[in-house]
C-alpha cells in the first residue's frame, strides 16, 4: 500500500516537481518513472500523506544500489521537451548553454551511431586543425634545419647569438596565449584561427630575406606573437566540442601533426637545400620562404573549412547539434557548466593549486620536447654525418613518435587515464637522454634519440589533456590551459639555451639539463595523483554523509555551476 500510494506521486514529481538524481549512468529517454527517485522539494504542492509513503519508501531505494551524487538536476524528461534549463536558485533563471534554445529536444542515439557522429564531426575539424598545426611546428622549429644550410655563416652570428634568436620567439609566444584564449572565446574561432595563421605565414616568408642578425630576430618575436593563440586556442577550441574523456585521442591527433613535421621539416630541408643559389639565395632562405608560403595556402582553405560551435555547425543536423550540446553541458556536471565571463573565474584559476602543479609537469615534458627538436639535427649532424644526411637521419625518430603517440592517445581515452601514459614519456625521456649523455658509441646514443623524441612527444598530448579534464567551467577552463601553456613554454626558453656550440658534440650540459625537467615530472605527477586521490574519496565520503541524512542539497543548481571543479559532485581524473 506504501509504494502505491507513493508511485502517482513519484510520476507527478517528474512531469512537474524538480528532484535529486539518485540513479547512474541515466542517459536521453530513459523511463525516469521506473528508474529515478526524487526527495521532494521543500515548497512542491504534494499532499502530506502523500508526502510520508515517499519519506517511507526512498531511503530504502537509496540503500538498494549505489547512488548518484545528490546533487539538483531536472528530470531528464524535462530536459528533452524545452529548449533551455530553468535553473532554479532564489529565482528563475535561464540557463541557456552552448545555444541550446535554438536547437530541437537532443535525440537519444545508440552506440553505433553516437560513434558516428564523433567520426562526422573528426572528420570536418582535425584534418584541417591538425594541418595548421603541422605547418606552425615546421614554422616554429625550420630555423634548425636553415641553420645547416648557411643561415648562421651568412648573418655572422657568433657565440650564443644563434640561441638568443630561437628563445626570442619564447618570450612573446608565451606571454600572448593567455590573452589569445579569451579573444578566441570573444570572437569567432572560425575566423581567429585562420586569421593568425595567414598572419605567421606571411612573416615566415619575410624570414627568409632578412639580410642581418637583428633583423632575424625582430622577425621571430613576431613569429611567437602570431603563433601564441594556436596552440591553446585549437585545444580550448576542442572542449567546445567533445567531453573530456574523448579529449587525448584528439589533441593526440592534432598534436601528432607536430611529430610529422619533425619528420617533414628534415625532408623538406633536405629537397629545399638543393635550391640553393636560385634567385640569388641560398638553402636556409627557400626553406623559410617555401614553408611560410604553404602555411599562407593552409589558412585561407581554413576560412572555408572550420566552423565557430556546434550549435551553429552547418555540416550537422539540428539534432545532431543538440546532441552534442547536451553532451557537453552535462559532461562534468549534472547541472551544466557556466559559459559566461566573470572575474571571478580569473582568480578561481590563478588561486588553484593544481594549474600550477601541471604547469610544472608540463615543464617536464615540453622542456625536452623542444631541446630534442631545435637541435636533433646539430645532434645527429655531431655524430659525424654530412649536413644533408643528417636532415634525413631526423626523420625515422618522428616517424616512431607518430606512433608511439597514437597508442598513448588511443588507450588513454580507452583507459580514462592520463598519468600513467605521462609517466610512461617520462620514462622513455630518462633512458634516452641518459644514453645520449653517457660515452656510448654513435649507433647506441641514436638509437636514444629515438627514446627522447617519443617520449617527448608521445606524453604531451595526456599532460593538456589531464588539466583539461579536472577544470570545470569554460572560462576558468580556457584560463588555466592558457596559464600552463603559456608559463610552461618558458621552460622552451630554456631549452633553446643548453645546447650550446662550446659544449658539442657530447652535449653534457644540454643532456643533463633535460634530465632536470624529466625529474621534476618524477616529482610532480605522483603529488598530483595522491592528491587527486585523496581529494576524490573526501568527496565520496560527503556523498555518502549527504545519502545516509538525506533531505534537499544545501547548494542551488547555479551555485554547483559557479563551483565548479570544486562541487561536491565533480570527481578529478587520474
Amino acid at each position: 500500500m506504501v509504494i502505491q500510494s507513493c508511485f502517482p506521486t513519484l510520476q507527478w514529481y517528474f512531469r512537474h516537481g524538480r528532484g535529486y538524481n539518485m540513479t547512474p549512468n541515466v542517459s536521453i529517454g530513459d523511463d525516469l518513472t521506473s528508474s529515478t527517485f526524487v526527495y521532494p522539494s521543500a515548497n512542491s504542492a504534494l499532499p502530506p500523506s502523500s508526502l510520508i509513503a515517499c519519506a517511507y519508501i526512498l531511503p530504502l531505494r537509496a540503500q538498494t544500489q549505489r547512488p548518484f551524487p545528490l546533487f539538483p538536476i531536472m528530470s531528464l524528461d524535462k530536459k528533452r521537451s524545452s529548449h533551455s534549463e530553468k535553473a532554479l536558485s532564489d529565482g528563475s533563471e535561464e540557463f541557456d548553454f552552448g545555444g541550446e534554445s535554438s536547437l530541437p529536444p537532443p535525440p537519444k542515439l545508440t552506440a553505433e551511431e553516437e560513434r558516428r557522429l564523433w567520426r562526422k564531426v573528426d572528420m570536418r575539424l582535425m584534418p584541417i586543425l591538425a594541418i595548421m598545426y603541422l605547418f606552425s611546428f615546421i614554422d616554429r622549429g625550420n630555423i634548425g634545419n636553415a641553420r645547416l644550410q648557411g643561415l648562421q655563416s651568412q648573418l655572422n652570428m657568433t657565440g650564443n647569438q644563434y640561441n638568443i634568436a630561437l628563445t626570442m620567439y619564447f618570450i612573446p609566444y608565451c606571454v600572448f596565449e593567455c590573452p589569445a584564449n579569451l579573444v578566441l572565446k570573444k570572437f569567432r574561432p572560425s575566423r581567429w584561427l585562420p586569421g593568425i595563421t595567414v598572419v605567421w605565414g606571411i612573416i615566415m616568408t619575410l624570414m627568409g630575406i632578412v639580410k642581418t642578425y637583428p633583423q632575424l630576430v625582430g622577425v621571430r618575436v613576431c613569429l611567437g606573437v602570431a603563433e601564441a593563440g594556436l596552440f591553446p586556442g585549437v585545444v580550448y577550441y576542442l572542449t567546445f566540442w567533445y567531453p573530456r574523456f574523448q579529449m587525448q585521442y584528439r589533441i593526440g591527433i592534432f598534436f601528432g601533426a607536430a611529430t610529422l613535421a619533425g619528420a617533414f621539416s628534415g625532408l623538406l630541408a633536405y629537397g629545399i637545400s638543393f635550391m640553393s643559389g636560385t634567385g640569388g639565395l641560398l638553402g636556409w632562405s627557400w626553406i623559410f620562404i617555401l614553408e611560410g608560403l604553404a602555411t599562407i595556402i593552409v589558412g585561407l582553405i581554413a576560412f572555408f573549412i572550420l566552423v565557430d560551435h556546434p550549435s551553429t555547425a552547418s555540416f550537422l543536423t539540428p539534432e545532431e547539434r543538440a546532441f552534442i550540446v547536451w553532451k557537453k553541458k552535462y559532461d562534468t556536471s549534472s547541472v551544466g557548466e557556466e559559459e559566461h565571463f566573470e572575474r571571478r573565474h580569473f582568480w578561481a584559476t590563478i588561486s588553484d593549486w593544481q594549474v600550477w602543479l601541471h604547469v610544472l609537469i608540463y615543464m617536464s615534458i615540453v622542456g625536452p620536447l623542444y631541446g630534442i627538436t631545435l637541435f636533433l639535427p646539430t645532434i645527429i649532424h655531431n655524430f659525424g654525418f654530412s649536413a644533408a644526411i643528417s636532415q634525413l637521419l631526423t626523420v625515422p625518430p618522428y616517424f616512431f613518435a607518430t606512433i608511439v603517440l597514437g597508442l598513448f592517445a588511443h588507450y588513454s581515452d580507452r583507459t580514462k587515464l592520463r598519468s600513467p601514459f605521462i609517466v610512461g614519456g617520462l620514462v622513455m625521456c630518462l633512458v634516452g637522454f641518459a644514453i645520449n649523455i653517457s660515452n656510448a658509441s654513435y649507433g647506441a646514443k641514436y638509437f636514444g634519440t629515438f627514446l627522447c623524441v617519443a617520449g617527448s612527444y608521445a606524453g604531451f598530448p595526456g599532460v593538456v589533456a589531464w588539466l583539461g579534464n579536472n577544470l570545470a567551467g569554460q572560462y576558468k577552463r580556457g584560463i588555466g590551459m592558457a596559464i600552463q601553456i603559456g608559463v610552461g613554454n618558458f621552460s622552451g626558453a630554456i631549452a633553446c639555451n643548453i645546447y650550446r656550440a662550446q659544449d658539442s658534440p657530447r652535449f653534457i650540459i644540454g643532456h643533463a639539463c633535460e634530465l632536470m625537467f624529466v625529474g621534476i615530472g618524477f616529482i610532480c605527477v605522483p603529488i598530483a595523483i595522491l592528491s587527486y586521490i585523496r581529494i576524490n574519496k573526501q568527496r565520496d565520503e560527503i556523498e555518502r554523509i549527504a545519502l545516509e541524512k538525506g533531505g534537499p542539497s544545501k547548494y542551488s543548481d547555479k551555485e554547483l555551476r559557479e563551483l565548479g571543479d570544486r562541487a561536491p559532485a565533480f570527481r578529478y581524473v587520474l
